[in-house]
């Protein structure tokens, strides 16, 4: 696998002043662009891209709503590369009306995990106050912790950093978990 998905910790930020579509630079721990996610416009049906740069020459991974409108909506998330299927992210429609929880589906669509906000009561501040309470994610997998997300406190540009570094079996494929955090900036983001 690509050193790019090496390592413990990421940022992801999302690109200032984009008109159309939505755009996030992903960063490794040293400060260092590693991937560049695009998500196309106008597109009924989500359709986000991670790519090696700016430049959008060499595309890594495809995040893909199934349906169109959709509350429990499935994105497959696919290695362009390798012209596989990595797995599936799957929104719990109803339950993340009031904290936001999605599943972590294996490549034969297997439940393999979760993803769920920190607290109902926070969740529901956050819905009140939009983005002046940060949103925290732990994702789990077989009972163990493999990732924390956690945005940072700016009203003005959203921040999520991504930490692995609970994840001490690699239980958790970091293109799924980049992906998850890519769609929970892109989705969940947008309640702010």
């Amino acid at each position: 696998m690509s050193e790019r998905f090496q390592h413990k910790n990421y940022l992801i930020r999302k690109k200032v002043f984009k008109l159309f579509g939505g755009a996030f630079h992903i960063f490794d721990p040293y400060g260092e662009l590693v991937m560049f996610a695009k998500m196309k416009a106008f597109k009924l049906k989500e359709d986000i891209r991670l790519y090696t740069r700016e430049d959008l020459q060499e595309e890594l991974l495809v995040i893909k709503a199934r349906k169109v409108l959709d509350i429990s909506a499935t994105y497959d998330v696919m290695d362009s590369s390798k012209e596989e299927k990595v797995g599936a992210l799957r929104r719990r429609g109803l339950k993340s009306i009031f904290k936001d929880e999605w599943l972590i589906l294996d490549n034969n669509d297997n439940e393999i995990g979760t993803i769920k906000e920190d607290s109902a009561l926070l969740a529901a501040i956050r819905r009140l106050l939009t983005n002046l309470v940060p949103q925290k994610y732990h994702a789990e997998m077989s009972g163990n912790p493999v990732c924390l997300y956690k945005q940072n406190f700016n009203p003005f540009v959203l921040k999520l950093n991504v930490d692995f570094s609970e994840d001490v079996r690699e239980q958790f494929d970091r293109r799924l978990g980049l992906a998850a955090g890519v769609l929970l900036c892109a989705i969940e983001g947008r309640q702010s």
